[in-house]
């Protein structure tokens, strides 16, 4: 009764507006009061936060958010979308194509959606109006490819699902890029198709010879530099996650002096550095409020009822995954996408391990299916940013996302079916 009133609680302060990390230490101090009274609250929040706070896997979230500020500022996406658009502009629908393909480069140097829809609000979407996109199909893409920033490692989401549900950070992230590069296609196909079956809707662009291509690849030198910096040492081993994040922040910071030494100030070096701290710290409380929400959740043993409620239900453990990723698909119509992991895993992630599914694999399932929550109605985040960049109503960017969500969803299918598609590369880790 306890656990129904306080989940109810929880989700009228959302409705009511209530930061969800806010929201989660408020009703989940309040439920352990009702258990176990003031002793146990004050057991656990006098070192709850402490905890939360020092962990060393936590060290990462700033530093990845540290080296996604300097990348915003260096101009590298704009590189990668001269580069793509070189090499794919003379195709059908070539420059959504080169979107999708710098959505990607940005997004395996930038762990943040909304900031990668942003920048490529002002890189791509002016070139592909110069050239007479149809504004649904252009501000679609943009949208849409956005969202690889949360797939794609360095990406903030994974590292907060592999805090919440326990599993490697390493393989969580090395686990995002094969669909990475499964989704970074499924979008090029998507847009490529509606550009043959309308190609009024993506003219072709100005022919770029040979040796002007070869020359554009220079431009994505900065980009592979730190995909190694980060990635390339995670996979093979000669660094933690903590530690790449370090290095990550490190090499971002020296290609922003390099390239803005003459144009930076004071002022913004500040900014740069507040705005990552600020974020770091908002994420801070929303993982302690999910701590302290779980720790609840463990009192009154809901999670264990429900494992024993799903286990004797007469469906294969398969279908139960698909009634998950239903609810997430829904939840994400009316949630951001952080408070969907930070209220879902906490409580699907001792169930599936109890069902033999293996967390990274799901992890990965359940970070695609959030991306299209950032391109649906009524809450598509990414879809708000776009409109208001690319100065289109909101409307046509969400029915430029329609062909990409189906899309998106053949690829959910094609992951749930072949789990090796995702765990293989982890596996390698060393």
């Amino acid at each position: 009764m306890i656990a129904t009133v306080i989940i109810l609680l929880m989700f009228l302060l959302l409705a009511a507006g209530m930061p969800v990390g806010f929201n989660l230490i408020t009703v989940g101090t309040l439920g352990i009061y009702l258990i176990g009274g003031t002793p146990a609250v004050l057991g656990v929040l006098s070192s709850m936060p402490r905890d939360s706070a020092s962990a060393y896997e936590f060290l990462s979230i700033p530093m990845f958010l540290l080296m996604a500020e300097f990348v915003l500022r260096s101009g590298v996406a704009d590189d990668l979308f001269q580069a793509a658009a070189a090499w794919f502009g003379r195709i059908r629908g070539g420059l959504g194509v080169a979107t999708a393909l710098a959505g990607a480069g940005f997004g395996a140097v930038c762990g943040s959606s909304t900031a990668a829809a942003a920048t490529l609000s002002s890189t791509s979407l002016p070139a592909m109006k110069k050239y007479g996109y149809d504004s649904s199909l252009a501000s679609g893409v943009v949208a849409i490819s956005g969202t690889l920033s949360m797939l794609i490692p360095p990406s903030i989401a994974m590292i907060i699902y592999a805090l919440l549900a326990d599993v490697s950070i390493a393989k969580m992230l090395i686990a995002g890029v094969i669909p990475g590069v499964i989704i970074t296609f499924t979008i090029a196909v998507t847009v490529y198709s509606i550009a043959v079956r309308n190609p009024d809707m993506a003219p072709l662009t100005a022919k770029v010879s040979f040796r002007e291509k070869i020359v554009s690849l220079r431009l994505i030198a900065p980009m592979l530099v730190l995909m190694m910096a980060v990635t390339g040492v995670i996979y093979l081993g000669v660094a933690t996650p903590t530690e790449a994040s370090a290095v990550g922040a490190l090499a971002s910071g020296v290609l922003y002096f390099l390239r803005k030494s003459r144009s930076t100030s004071l002022s913004q070096i500040y900014e740069i550095f507040s705005k990552a701290t600020r974020t770091a710290c908002m994420l801070g409380i929303i993982i302690l409020g999910a701590h302290i929400f779980t720790t609840f959740f463990a009192l009154t043993q809901t999670t264990q009822i429900l494992i024993d409620w799903i286990a004797s239900l007469p469906l294969n453990r398969w279908m139960i995954i698909i009634y998950f990723i239903i609810a997430i698909l829904v939840l994400g119509c009316f949630m951001d996408q952080m408070a969907i992991l930070v209220l879902t895993v906490p409580v699907l992630a001792p169930i599936l391990q109890a069902m033999d599914f293996d967390l990274i694999w799901f992890g990965v399932i359940l970070i695609i299916t959030a991306e299209v929550g950032l391109v649906t109605p009524p809450m598509g985040l990414n879809c708000f940013v776009v409109s208001k960049y690319a100065r289109v109503p909101v409307g046509t960017v969400f029915r430029g996302t329609l062909p990409h969500v189906g899309a998106h969803l053949v690829a959910i299918i094609v992951l749930v079916s072949f789990p090796a598609l995702v765990l293989w590369l982890p596996s390698h880790v060393h």
